[in-house]
């Protein structure tokens, strides 16, 4: 049976608008000052995670599906999903603007790219006074005005921004269109795909005076005109409680802070779970099997591993993620 935690290697990316956070507030093992992307655990073809700790250390995400299958992903996942992990897992800095972009449904990723789509959901970690992110439009649009505002670089016009905060969670369905504003720091968990429209990119250019690849006429057919009121997910939380915050057909999100012990029990699922540590320290506990997790790290319990115990001696908070 797979009864260990796994921790995987992460694979740090360097970006236009990377920053320093992942390094100085995330732990990441880097002094680079444009680091823009922690890939905790990820199944993209040339980027698959590698174990860091325990008997499976070295061994690839790949490999362990493929010996382990339903004990280590879920029966019911590993029937749909087969060898190839769902989800992607990262942390993200951004020291200025992501590009506003969106990405394609799966229809759309699968006829195009013969990928799956990203449905995303963001949970801000940090976020500098006046931070901001861009998340669909004011009211609903059509293409026509779109393209009107695309061309007369004034998208911010009919595109909506919001002030955000340590805690606040948005929920990206694809088509969405959304971009990371300056001086925030998150955690993101999307669906395995690196399949991203780029429609503006604030005109800036790299170290070699190049701009980066729009998607204009890509984008076109993927975007969602609608809006809605509020786009920031309402959500509640409870101490040494699991309460969910997202939850839709690819993945779903509860959050727990912890302080003190805690027993856990995944009895009632048939999926592997992921605990992102978005701030303090946390012990987890199986029989003689202790892994202590830090903000910034992440942690993947098998399928198979159903109950273990939850330790804190400070009050932290974790993200949980499986699929249900």
């Amino acid at each position: 049976m797979l009864n260990q935690f796994i921790k995987f290697t992460p694979i740090l990316k360097e970006k236009i608008w990377g920053g320093n956070k992942l390094g100085k507030h995330l732990n990441k093992e880097s002094e680079s000052e444009s680091l823009g992307e922690s890939w905790e655990i990820s199944d993209v073809k040339g980027d698959t995670s590698i174990v860091f700790n325990g008997d499976l250390k070295g061994k690839d995400l790949k490999e362990l599906i493929k010996t382990y299958q339903g004990d280590l992903v879920g029966d019911k996942v590993f029937k749909q999903f087969g060898e190839k992990f769902p989800l992607l897992i990262k942390f993200i800095d951004a020291k200025t603007p992501l590009s506003i972009q969106l990405h394609p449904n799966d229809k759309l990723a699968k006829e195009r790219h013969d990928s799956f789509g990203k449905t995303e959901m963001w949970y801000v970690m940090q976020a500098d006074e006046k931070a901001s992110l861009i998340v669909g439009f004011q009211k609903e649009s059509n293409k026509e005005e779109y393209l009107k505002h695309l061309n007369n670089k004034s998208l911010l016009d009919i595109l909506n921004v919001d002030e955000v905060k340590k805690g606040d969670v948005y929920f990206i369905p694809t088509g969405r269109i959304h971009a990371i504003g300056a001086g925030v720091l998150l955690a993101e968990i999307q669906q395995t795909s690196d399949i991203t429209y780029r429609i503006y990119d604030w005109d800036r250019q790299d170290s070699e005076g190049n701009y980066r690849e729009l998607h204009t006429e890509l984008a076109l057919d993927a975007i969602d005109f609608t809006a809605i009121p509020d786009y920031r997910t309402s959500y509640s939380e409870e101490l040494n409680s699991s309460s969910e915050i997202v939850s839709c057909p690819y993945f779903t999100t509860n959050v727990l802070p912890i302080e003190g012990e805690l027993s856990i029990n995944h009895q009632n699922k048939d999926s592997f779970v992921i605990y992102m540590c978005v701030s303090g320290k946390v012990s987890f506990v199986y029989q003689d099997q202790e892994e202590i997790l830090i903000a910034g790290e992440t942690l993947l319990v098998p399928a198979k591993l159903k109950e273990f115990s939850l330790k804190s001696v400070e009050k932290s908070e974790l993200l949980e993620v499986y699929i249900k």
